[in-house]
């Protein structure tokens, strides 16, 4: 199928720092969509589809249902010592931001929360995703921002289909052996962060 005129211009936005740019044609779903990756975030105002994995990572999709734009961040560890779309602080303050420049108004956001699951066994003691989980909510309830469905914890990882206009989203809960998979993107994408800081209401399974 030939690029949609939509997809070529997802591909030519300009990019502000940790703004996902991998644009392409979902057939599933018959739509364009954004792939979110590890420490970035996207917002739009139409229903396009905006996608992500997460294994003990955390997203949060956070909508304005009046203007109809949402957005969708993708973040691995509460907080941190820089400004980094892979800590929950800066991923969250970005994507709200980025919404209210874009239009939405703050007393009428409301948020789905995803992920955080323990996806390592023998790693339960840790449990990043639940610190994650319990980081969001935190955040969310700070921020006057309800929390109208979530789909967290568990030891799945999943995917998830955000639609930014009208805030529908979908959620997958992938097989244990998706596991290793997400567990190597998640854990490729911290180290190569830390050497460089060195240097509306329900959620449709599908």
């Amino acid at each position: 199928m030939a690029d949609t005129p939509r997809l070529l211009h997802l591909r030519a936005l300009p990019r502000r720092e940790g703004q996902a740019s991998f644009a392409f044609f979902d057939h599933a779903f018959q739509t364009e969509a954004v792939k979110v990756l590890p420490g970035e975030f996207f917002v739009y105002n139409e229903d396009i589809s905006i996608q992500t994995v997460l294994g003990s990572c955390v997203a949060a999709c956070i909508h304005d249902r009046g203007p109809g734009i949402g957005g969708m961040n993708h973040f691995l560890l509460p907080e941190g010592d820089d400004s980094s779309a892979r800590f929950g602080v800066y991923a969250m303050e970005v994507l709200i931001n980025e919404l209210l420049k874009r239009g939405a108004r703050r007393g009428s956001l409301e948020a789905k929360v995803f992920g955080g699951a323990s996806v390592i066994q023998g790693m339960s003691a840790i449990n990043v995703g639940r610190q994650n989980v319990e980081f969001v909510e935190r955040f969310l309830a700070n921020e006057r921002i309800p929390i109208v469905s979530k789909d967290v914890l568990g030891n799945n990882p999943r995917r998830v289909c955000f639609f930014p206009k009208s805030g529908k989203a979908m959620v997958k809960k992938l097989a244990a052996t998706a596991a290793v998979e997400v567990v190597t993107v998640e854990t490729s994408y911290r180290s190569r962060v830390a050497v460089r800081g060195a240097a509306g209401g329900s959620v449709e399974l599908f």
